[in-house]
């Protein structure tokens, strides 16, 4: 396994795309490498590639076979693990379920807000406690008010309309602990609180990717109406995968356009780059 000291200086990337296997397993030339980081092992290697020019890091959020629940995800270690291979920006499509009856399936969202509902994840780096390598890092209150970074936003719904698939601009992704679906109680009570969609995975990714000062962009694909906005047996994982396989492609063509339209490593100037201004951090960021 490769430490972070010892990736090869070919195998790094300026873009991660942080998904399904879906999105790079057709690729002609795709290097698999193993990343250590000081959180542990992320959910499966990283699968180097090229796209649009472009060097990109793709990891498959549930492991290549899909084998690791929401809440079991390693997410401190993903996103390290990204960020010690030269990413600066990450694109993390997903699947969601809709709360308004308007988002039904097949709907593409970009949100521009985020609620956290889960319960049992480690969602910072700097929470005071030493790390397994010795290293303390300090406690920070890191800036979240915009929980994505809105030049990405704007990349994926520019790419989205160059494929004609009007994506929704802006809108609020709650996010629960699963792996259950929520209840129609739940359902509503998000519905009515004014949010757009529910998912599993956004949180804590974005506000990890913001602590190492990544830009980090969701394209949120609606692949149901929760429970709380249908009649009939409510939300089943094979309608959710059934309705995903069907759009993937489009997906995919999607997610790539944008990764050919982010701006240059060095010529981001967004809030994301420079979060800890004034800040000690107590550690090195990769």
């Amino acid at each position: 396994m490769l430490g972070m000291t010892d990736v090869d200086v070919d195998m790094n990337a300026e873009i991660g795309v942080i998904g399904g296997s879906g999105f790079y397993s057709f690729l002609e030339d795709v290097t698999e490498v193993e990343v250590d980081t000081p959180y542990g092992s992320p959910s499966d290697s990283l699968f180097f590639g090229e796209v649009a020019g472009r060097r990109v890091a793709f990891l498959p959020r549930h492991g290549r076979s899909h084998h690791i629940p929401p809440h079991r995800i390693n997410y401190r270690a993903n996103l390290w693990a990204l960020r010690s291979v030269g990413v600066r920006q990450v694109l993390g499509p997903c699947a969601v379920g809709g709360l308004r009856p308007e988002y039904g399936p097949g709907t593409l969202l970009v949100p521009d807000q985020l609620v956290d509902r889960t319960k049992t994840r480690a969602q910072t780096y700097f929470d005071g406690e030493p790390r397994a390598d010795g290293v303390v890092p300090n406690v920070v209150h890191t800036t979240f008010a915009d929980p994505y970074c809105p030049t990405g936003r704007a990349v994926a719904l520019k790419a989205a309309r160059g494929r004609d698939w009007e994506a929704v601009d802006g809108g609020t992704m709650v996010v629960i602990e699963g792996p259950r679906f929520s209840t129609r109680a739940e359902s509503r009570w998000h519905a009515a609180a004014g949010w757009s969609v529910v998912g599993m995975t956004g949180h804590p990714e974005a506000v990890l990717a913001r602590e190492l000062e990544l830009c980090y962009t969701s394209l949120s694909l609606v692949t149901d109406l929760d429970a709380g906005t249908e009649t009939g047996e409510g939300v089943s994982h094979t309608e959710v995968m059934r309705v995903f396989g069907e759009k993937v492609g489009e997906l995919r063509k999607v997610l790539f356009d944008a990764v050919g339209a982010l701006p240059a490593t060095g010529e981001r100037d967004c809030l994301c780059v420079s979060v800890h201004e004034g800040w000690k951090l107590g550690m090195e960021l990769p």
